[in-house]
């Protein structure tokens, strides 16, 4: 995916690893210098024999698809990663690096950025963002119960790179959404809700947090990873190159509730609760503590 595939690479070139096993359901092509691949699905294959002998599990399997079936999401997501935790402790692993999410937290209260201290309840009316807290309170039983396991949570913003551009075009906007309208310029107007602020960050950016907290024995408990500067609706639209058009967001959330349940497009109403309810992430502990910077 997005963040496995950078980090694979990143993983190739780092000389203290000695090998990395990727994990997927569908195989991927060539496997990068001193890796392999290995086809599994984490809500239902055995994974013992997998995990045997690795020094550090890192958990990035996560479904967003089928948005209509979240008995399915939940099976990969919750209990896909309950497994996954629990195999890794199991095959004698000595860390486990998770990939939590800016999901995680609860509601913002105004624009301030946060630190990994907030409130991890999520947003109540986005599934992905209970999904995020019902994982991470795995997590914490697990540190309670393990404390010789070094575990690691990352909670990144948006993640973004030129090469998963088509993939996260098909799951947010489905397979019949022209590429070429979000070509910057070709939009004459940008419409977005009212009030919604993103975080970006590059893959090869997180790809690089998650060397860090592999490698590095210090590496312990959460870290935002979010990348300058902050993307209000007027950056956004400048970097679509269109006039902005403020939509309001009762408006912006039954327009997006009628065309999911339609099936016109893949992206529940929650994503929108979700974008407009998520903090502002300050990521002074992974600069200070691991050195870690955006490129």
């Amino acid at each position: 995916g997005n963040v496995g595939t950078s980090l694979l690479r990143t993983l190739s070139a780092d000389a203290t690893v000695e090998f990395v096993l990727g994990i997927a359901r569908r195989l991927p092509g060539e496997a990068p210098p001193k890796c392999a691949y290995a086809a599994a699905d984490v809500a239902v294959d055995p994974l013992v024999p997998l995990f045997r002998g690795a020094d550090t599990v890192v958990h990035l399997a996560w479904a967003i698809q089928p948005s209509h079936d979240r008995d399915a999401l939940r099976g990969t997501n919750v209990l896909g990663s309950e497994r996954v935790f629990r195999t890794a402790v199991e095959a004698g692993a000595r860390a486990l690096v998770v990939a939590s999410s800016i999901g995680v937290y609860s509601p913002r209260k105004g624009m301030e950025p946060t630190d990994e201290s907030w409130p991890r309840d999520g947003v109540p009316t986005s599934w992905y963002a209970r999904h995020k807290a019902e994982m991470e309170r795995q997590l914490d039983r697990l540190e309670a119960e393990r404390p010789e396991l070094r575990i690691v949570r990352l909670r990144p913003a948006l993640t973004f790179k030129r090469e998963s551009a088509s993939e996260q075009r098909r799951f947010f906007l489905g397979p019949f959404a022209p590429a070429s309208l979000l070509e910057p310029g070709r939009l004459p107007v940008v419409p977005i809700p009212a009030g919604l602020t993103l975080q970006g960050v590059h893959a090869e950016d997180v790809a690089e947090a998650y060397r860090l907290a592999i490698v590095r024995e210090d590496a312990r408990g959460p870290y935002n990873v979010a990348a300058e500067p902050v993307l209000d609706a007027r950056r956004l639209a400048a970097i679509l190159g269109g006039r902005l058009v403020t939509v309001p967001v009762g408006l912006a959330r039954v327009a997006t509730a009628l065309s999911w349940r339609a099936h016109v497009q893949p992206t529940s109403p929650d994503w929108l609760d979700l974008g407009l309810g998520v903090p502002v992430l300050d990521a002074t502990r992974i600069r200070t503590e691991l050195g870690w910077r955006e490129r």
